[in-house]
């Protein structure tokens, strides 16, 4: 018997869960299912374009489980993509960090739950803007901000 998984953390839970192709209607369709830690792994790599190792830490694992993890959720996604099925976002071992905030200038970051409680941080690390707020757990960027589409898993385009 294995030793029990650590939950990943995990800054949100995506806003849109489900994806298809267009002009195939859902009954004929087969599905991809991306776990949530998954989806944060391709946002912390390939969207945010951190390190690996910045990945992992964000996401509490070590190097090597987070580069399990990318490579299981980009070999899901791969397959969805060219073999034409649906996406649905769902599931997982995780747990939703606790602490976000947001500079003026659209930085977002995480401050680690461990240690002694300093408040809110004085600057945002990326940029030094001073205008920062701190988000509610769970929440994403807005949704005009990354272009996001609506829920399509009723159409039959």
């Amino acid at each position: 018997m294995g030793r029990p998984q650590l939950w990943r953390r995990v800054s949100c839970i995506p806003q849109v869960t489900f994806f298809k192709p267009a002009g195939i209607p859902l009954t004929g369709l087969s599905e991809a299912c991306l776990l949530v830690e998954e989806a944060e792994a391709i946002r912390l790599k390939d969207l945010e374009g951190l390190e690996q190792e910045e990945c992992a830490r964000r996401m509490n694992v070590s190097r090597s489980t987070f580069s399990r993890i990318l490579d299981s959720a980009r070999q899901k996604v791969a397959d969805a993509l060219l073999n034409g099925k649906a996406i649905r976002i769902q599931g997982g071992n995780f747990q939703v960090a606790a602490r976000r905030f947001r500079c003026n200038h659209g930085h977002e970051w995480e401050v680690s739950d461990e240690g002694p409680a300093t408040g809110s941080p004085r600057s945002c690390p990326r940029c030094r803007a001073r205008h920062i707020r701190p988000l509610p757990p769970g929440t994403c960027r807005d949704k005009q901000e990354h272009g996001h589409v609506g829920d399509n898993s009723g159409d039959s385009i």
